[in-house]
């Protein structure tokens, strides 16, 4: 018990660490996990003091325990889909989960026969899971590069709607060589069929699911503390009840009831969205570092020149020739089709499936089955390197990338937010302002700049505003409390030390006031708020555009502003935002753009120098205070 509470915990320390590393580096997570795993397991393993070994802590369990892993995964997937999205994609991602699915299965048949020397059955089976693309790999990837919408949501759709597909896909090869082993005359017409009906039967089963729970959940027949487990639970018991149906249907049936969920419009389903997204992050991490430490050194001695080859081929050859004979005579343009074409990055289910077939292959007496576990860790690690590591350089080659800069969404158009809006554009930092008044968002049509008009709260905001460019939002509404709203709305998505609104903060004691737990930051050091700024502004206030150098620090910009002047952010040259709150005061270095608000009438260069006489003659009598004796 001792033994498998410390691998647990060593799992989870590995995983966490891992993601968080990737974080601060921007390297791709899945790459750290496995390389983490693979330290820990059979790398210490061979000099003697293996760290984990999960085969030997968790046994039997260890194969369902990662099935319900991968399940769960897909289910939190699926949940994320909206089917509006497909407006932009629809076509493209039909093609690739019909024609796609086939001529890639064939070509990486082909290529695992021709190239790898695998005997047809095992080519023929990891060919089919190779049809995945690992959604746990390519959501993130996307997000972190910051890729235009309609190839982001083909690769997104693609990625989760192919993982059941090709565990399907391997399910069907393998049963057919099965039903071969007993049968030698079998024909696939006895196999199939069978096959693609339970595939049906477990998919309506994860619909009625879904409508269960779209049923009960918003009549109250479920209390909000348990909405969660039972919704979880419910996931599982779909999983499995649906896999004695046939194996790995249940991948099928949870991904049915995930999309299915998702578009049924369960607003109590809302509340739980932070909680999944953290669920699937504990399993993404846990689930690979269990998979790489479970390996061992002989499952690689199999990777030679000729499964080199076949990488390389699967890289620059299958995936291609899938996508572009996929997209044909489609309306997708060429430099969106190439860049889909060079991204199929692989993840867990790959590596599940193919962990799972080999040991099923080996006891039909193909010994090439053995040789799956460590092929599909070296496509795994090829192409996330590949593909991770380059996803930037190709996207602005394609021209597919959004901008670069962190974008600023700004919540209300007041006067005071078109004119720091009109400060930050003239930055070059991609501003947007919301409003769900078109009277209000007169002023920002008439100088032109970018708005939507739409209340910023309501779901539909999600699926027709792309919020992807803005890493940095602003309320300052005229009403506090909604400022408060929309900051507690998106901490999750943006961040909670990146969301700002105009007001003070408050003593937490002060029951007639917000708590600080559901604001966000206060703007200003003196947390000016909404009717603050306003007053100032008709005063004739203006924002004032500052740039450090090393011979014009922070202290000559104070200097020459205002004593009453405030300071409101900084941009680096990279163009982050850093904003000067009552919490978190940035430091300013040469090359930053300071940004404040303050009266209109600058120090005169008398008024700036009777400062500097006063601050040395400060500075002087201080001194002289601390040189001077003390009596006794």
């Amino acid at each position: 018990m001792e033994s498998q509470a410390l691998v647990i915990a060593m799992i989870g320390a590995l995983g966490i660490g891992a993601q968080w590393v990737a974080w601060r580096t921007g390297w791709p997570a899945i790459v750290l996990m496995l390389a983490a795993g693979f330290l820990a397991g059979p790398v210490a393993g061979e000099f003697g003091f293996r760290l984990l070994d999960p085969e030997a802590a968790f046994g039997d369990l260890l194969e369902p325990a990662i099935g319900i892993g991968v399940a769960l995964i897909l289910f939190e997937g699926g949940l994320s889909l909206d089917l509006r999205e497909l407006r932009h994609s629809g076509v493209a991602v039909w093609r690739l989960a019909t024609v796609g699915v086939l001529v890639g299965w064939a070509l990486g048949a082909a290529a695992g026969f021709y190239i790898a020397g695998m005997v047809w059955p095992v080519a023929i089976l990891f060919g089919g899971i190779l049809i995945v693309t690992g959604p746990t790999v390519v959501i993130p990837l996307l997000r972190q590069s910051n890729i235009q919408t309609r190839p982001a949501s083909i690769l997104k759709w693609e990625g989760i709607v192919n993982d059941p597909t090709g565990a399907l896909c391997a399910v069907i090869a393998y049963e057919y060589f099965r039903k071969v082993a007993e049968t030698p005359d079998a024909s696939l017409v006895e196999v199939v069929p069978p096959l693609i009906i339970a595939a049906i039967i477990a998919g309506l089963i994860g619909y009625a699911a879904a409508r269960l729970i779209a049923y009960l959940f918003p009549r109250g027949a479920v209390p909000e503390y348990l909405k969660v487990p039972v919704l979880f639970t419910t996931v599982i018991g779909v999983f499995v009840v649906t896999n004695k149906i046939e194996h790995e249907a249940g991948l099928v049936a949870v991904t049915v009831m995930g999309v299915a969920l998702a578009n049924m419009g369960v607003t109590s389903l809302r509340s739980i969205h932070p909680f999944k997204e953290n669920i699937a992050v504990l399993l993404v991490s846990g689930i690979f570092i269990l998979l790489a430490s479970s390996l061992q050194v002989s499952d690689l001695q199999y990777l030679n020149w000729r499964f080199l080859g076949f990488l390389l081929a699967l890289l620059f050859l299958v995936r291609p020739l899938t996508v572009l004979v996929s997209l044909a005579f489609t309306d997708i343009p060429w430099n969106e089709r190439f860049f889909i074409a060079w991204i199929a990055p692989r993840g867990i289910v790959l590596v599940a499936i193919s962990g799972l077939f080999a040991l099923r292959l080996t006891d039909l007496g193909y010994s090439d089955g053995n040789i799956l576990i460590g092929l599909s860790f070296a496509v795994v690690v090829t192409t996330i390197i590949a593909h991770g590591f380059s996803v930037d350089l190709v996207a602005k080659w394609l021209k597919v990338k959004g901008t670069s800069r962190p974008g600023l969404l700004i919540v209300g158009s007041t006067p005071w937010t078109i004119a720091l809006a009109l400060q930050l554009q003239k930055l070059g930092t991609p501003i947007m302002i919301v409003d769900p008044s078109w009277q209000r968002l007169g002023a920002a049509r008439r100088e032109g700049l970018p708005f939507y008009h739409g209340e910023i709260l309501n779901e539909a905001t999600e699926h027709n505003l792309d919020l992807a460019p803005f890493q940095v939002l602003v309320a300052a509404t005229d009403n506090e409390a909604y400022n408060a709203l929309v900051c507690n709305e998106f901490a999750h998505e943006i961040g909670r030390d990146s969301v700002y609104q105009l007001g003070e903060s408050v003593d937490e004691d002060d029951k007639h006031a917000l708590p600080e737990s559901i604001r966000g930051r206060a703007l200003f050091e003196s947390g000016f708020g909404v009717t603050d700024v306003n007053d100032r502004q008709q005063q004739g206030w203006v924002f004032r555009k500052t740039k450090l150098s090393d011979e014009f620090d922070f202290e000559d910009a104070q200097e020459k502003l205002p004593d009453s002047a405030n300071m409101l952010l900084l941009v680096r040259n990279s163009g982050t935002l850093r904003f000067f709150t009552h919490a978190a005061v940035p430091e300013p270095r040469a090359g930053d753009t300071i940004l404040s608000f303050s009266p209109p009438q600058l120090k005169t260069p008398e008024d700036m120098a009777a400062k500097r006489a006063a601050k040395e003659a400060g500075k002087s009598s201080g001194a002289e205070a601390t040189a001077k004796p003390q009596s006794t």
